[in-house]
């Protein structure tokens, strides 16, 4: 039995007590549960479990390899760290939402066959989007409609491309796909994985949405979503080269934007963006050590990136604020907050003896050993931003410069107790990375503590820091908006509903004006006139679906703001037209 306990089924039943618990017995399961899934894993080993027929499909709801052992390992680290910083919260939703979610990043990262894999990626989307509802306001109700928008759209395209893959190929079961052959398939799988990993110009719902989450909340979603799509992009597209370009695009697209951030989680969710870049360009090379990289920098990041959201966190809850230029001196109130968040920012910035330094290195070493010079030299600029804006930028304003005037204490004890635990991986890991590296899917022949290497990054941080200090004045932040693609859709949106209303009401006037005297009896003649079988039968449906529309309307009045509504329309529409299409497809394929 042990061997078919599946780790998301371990989280589903964790979600399922959590509500008849109160109080203190709901902390507790919420730790314990986790702790059972890390447990778990100890015991895990590559294989396959749950194999059964459905329709005719096989399907395949377990199977675990050296690739997934990893990403499995890692979520699990991350949902007890998770949990155990919000065990001071008093909310059940949100306990039962992060377990279905981290439950749901397990189903994809064990799942054998495509359509498991479809169910956990929806089942993550809409419990990931709660955690932005959660903080109950008009601008996180407003976004977490977004998110959730996008990553319905996202799972259509990724529906509609596993139709296609198994009509073409007649196997459903998960594995790398074709190069060469390419198709409609290929390409709808590829831009649903694209648009979870948040690449330009599918990245704007990332930095729309986190920051709107609860504080608690946009710790588990700076770890899973993006991290999951890393992963279904190393099973599935090794090597295609597409990705090498995306990627160098997402590490430089997120530092030149953290550059006009004001918002301090919305720069660290546009330096997801940048990290998730290294990951996507090692992809895209498809070496065993670019692949080893890209692993391994996904393990690293998931850890550093929530040690910096919680840092953050910390001071929005214990402040009430999170614009830089709402906040400065908070070093002597915080200071283990400080020195904690620090441990983050030099393991995202790849210090030497901290994480990032041996996993992103990995990485840029994979594209020099490519033969990707131009790769290598891009990644390492973009590694500089980082560091400027996420070492240096964030925590200056953040805890240092000009006093804000406000004395808060530290975070409680189970906050700190959170970062201090992913302080301690940070640093592990930078100290001894061969724990990490003997979990990796391929044997690792790297050793990134050479001299050269040491000196080179050193040298690199140090030119950053010394640009940072001489060019301060001119790095304060200010009181604006940047925008970005979001702003396609948000007004692409309200385009599309103007010009499907209009007709609506032109048709709306003119029948009130032919509503009286000569025009209404023209009407009731030739509807007298046209009274045969078939038109009765067309009439039934047209009022069927008016009523239907009608009583729809109401009630997405009822339950959804107009803007809402207007998604959800055309997410309608897109759901109608992707749905369609492929089974025309499948019909009329040989």
């Amino acid at each position: 039995m042990t061997e078919w306990l599946h780790p998301a089924l371990i989280m589903v039943f964790g979600a399922a007590l959590l509500p008849m618990l109160h109080d203190t017995g709901q902390k507790v399961a919420s730790v314990l549960v986790p702790l059972l899934v890390l447990l778990r894993m100890t015991q895990m080993d590559v294989g396959s479990q749950g194999q059964v027929q459905f329709i005719g499909i096989d399907l395949v709801l377990f199977q675990a390899d050296q690739l997934s052992l990893v990403f499995a390992w890692v979520f699990s680290i991350m949902a007890v760290i998770g949990n155990i910083y919000a065990w001071h919260i008093n909310d059940t939703g949100q306990r039962v939402s992060a377990f279905l979610y981290i439950g749901s990043a397990f189903g994809v990262v064990f799942a054998g066959d495509w359509f498991t894999l479809l169910v956990a990626w929806e089942i993550m989307a809409f419990a990931s989007a709660y955690l932005i509802f959660a903080s109950a306001n008009r601008k996180a109700v407003a976004a977490g409609f977004r998110y959730l928008m996008v990553h319905v759209a996202g799972g259509v395209l990724l529906f509609g491309g596993i139709v296609l893959h198994g009509v073409q190929t007649g196997s459903y079961l998960v594995g790398p796909l074709d190069h060469g052959q390419g198709g409609l398939a290929y390409n709808l799988i590829l831009i649903s994985f694209m648009l979870n990993a948040a690449v330009p110009p599918l990245s704007a719902w990332l930095t729309d949405a986190y920051p709107e989450a609860t504080v608690t909340g946009a710790v588990f979603l700076s770890a899973f979503t993006t991290k999951t799509a890393v992963y279904v992009l190393i099973r599935n597209y090794p090597g295609a080269e597409v990705l090498i370009g995306f990627g160098v695009a997402m590490a430089l697209y997120g530092v030149v934007f953290a550059v006009l951030e004001n918002d301090c989680r919305r720069l660290l969710g546009y330096h997801i963006i940048s990290q998730v870049g290294y990951m996507v360009a090692a992809v895209g090379m498809g070496t065993e050590m670019a692949l080893n990289g890209a692993t391994s920098h996904a393990f690293a990041h998931i850890l550093y990136k929530g040690l910096l959201f919680m840092g953050v966190g910390a001071v929005i809850l214990m402040t009430g604020r999170r614009k830089l230029t709402e906040l400065g001196g908070l070093y002597h109130a915080m200071p283990m907050t400080v020195v904690l968040y620090m441990v983050g920012a030099l393991a995202i910035s790849a210090f030497p003896l901290f994480s990032g330094f041996v996993s992103k290195s990995m990485i840029i070493s994979a594209a020099a050993g490519d033969h990707r010079a131009a790769v290598a030299l891009l990644l390492t600029v973009a590694s500089s931003g980082t560091f400027l804006h996420t070492g240096l930028k964030l925590p200056y304003y953040m805890f240092f410069g000009k006093d804000c005037g406000l004395r808060p204490s530290e975070p409680p004890v189970n906050m700190l107790l959170a970062m201090g635990l992913a302080a301690l991986f940070c640093i592990g890991i930078g100290v001894f990375p061969q724990l990490l590296y003997d979990l990796l899917p391929y044997p690792v022949n790297y050793h990134p503590y050479s001299g050269a290497h040491i000196t080179q990054s050193l040298g690199l941080l140090m030119f950053t820091l010394f640009a940072f200090v001489l060019c301060l004045r001119y790095l304060d932040p200010e009181k604006t908006i940047s925008l970005d693609t979001d702003w396609l859709y948000r007004r692409g949106a309200k385009l599309f509903m103007w010009l499907a209303l209009h007709p609506v009401l032109l048709w709306e006037k003119m029948v009130v004006t032919l509503g009286d005297g000569a025009g209404l009896r023209m009407l009731h003649r030739l509807s007298r006139a046209s009274q045969k079988a078939d038109t009765h039968f067309v009439d039934a449906v047209v009022n069927g679906v008016a009523r239907m529309t009608w009583r729809c309307g109401l009630l997405l009045r009822q339950f959804q703001t107009g803007v809402v509504s207007h998604y959800a329309l055309v997410m309608i529409v897109g759901l109608i037209v992707m749905l369609v299409f492929p089974l025309i497809a499948a019909l009329a394929a040989p």
